[in-house]
C-alpha cells in the first residue's frame, strides 16, 4: 500500500457556483492507496461464482429428488420391495430396479389403487419379468391415494409394497 502524506488538496467552494468562487487549500492531508484495489471485487466475483456453481447443483439435485427408486429384491437376498412403502407426488417417477432374487415384476391390485385407475395401464403384464440385474420398471401415478402393488411370483413370500400419492 502506498501512502502520501502533506499534500495539497484543492477543494472547490461551490456555494453560489459564481465566476471567480474561491477555493480553499488544505494542507497536510493523508491519502492511502492501495496497490491492488481490484482484490475486493475479484473475491466477490469468485463468492458469486461459488453462489451460482451451489445453485445449479441444488437444481439438480432438486430434480433428481423427482425420482423414486425402489430395489426388487433386498441386498440382503430378500424378497422383498425396498423401501416396501414409498409417498410420492402426483406424476412424479417411481422407477422399480431388479436388484436381487429376481424375476421380479410390478402388479398393482386392483381394488387397492383410487377409483378411476386403470391398473393395466400402470402394471406391467403379470408374464412379464424383469430377468437382471438392474433391468427396470418406471411408472407415474397421478390419482391421489394409496396403491398396493406385488409381485406376482414371490407375492407368496410376502413381497408386497405400497405407494401413496399425496
Amino acid at each position: 500500500m502506498a501512502t502520501v502524506t502533506s499534500a495539497s488538496v484543492a477543494i472547490p467552494s461551490f456555494t453560489g457556483l459564481k465566476a471567480g468562487a474561491t477555493t480553499r487549500t488544505v494542507s497536510s492531508a493523508k491519502v492511502s492507496v492501495s496497490s491492488t484495489p481490484m482484490v475486493g471485487v475479484k473475491a466477490s466475483l469468485k463468492e458469486l461464482g461459488v453462489a451460482v456453481a451451489a445453485t445449479a447443483a441444488s437444481v439438480m439435485l432438486a430434480s433428481n429428488a423427482m425420482a423414486v427408486e425402489v430395489l426388487l429384491g433386498g441386498d440382503d437376498g430378500s424378497l422383498a420391495f425396498v423401501p416396501s412403502a414409498i409417498s410420492v407426488a402426483p406424476g412424479e417417477k417411481i422407477t422399480f430396479k431388479n436388484n436381487a432374487g429376481f424375476p421380479h415384476n410390478v402388479v398393482f391390485v386392483e381394488d387397492e389403487v383410487p377409483e378411476g385407475v386403470d391398473v393395466s395401464k400402470i402394471s406391467m403384464p403379470e408374464e412379464d419379468l424383469l430377468n437382471a440385474p438392474g433391468e427396470t420398471y418406471t411408472v407415474s401415478l397421478d390419482a391421489k391415494g394409496t396403491y398396493s402393488f406385488y409381485c406376482s411370483p414371490h407375492q407368496g413370500a410376502g413381497m408386497v409394497g405400497k405407494v401413496t400419492v399425496n
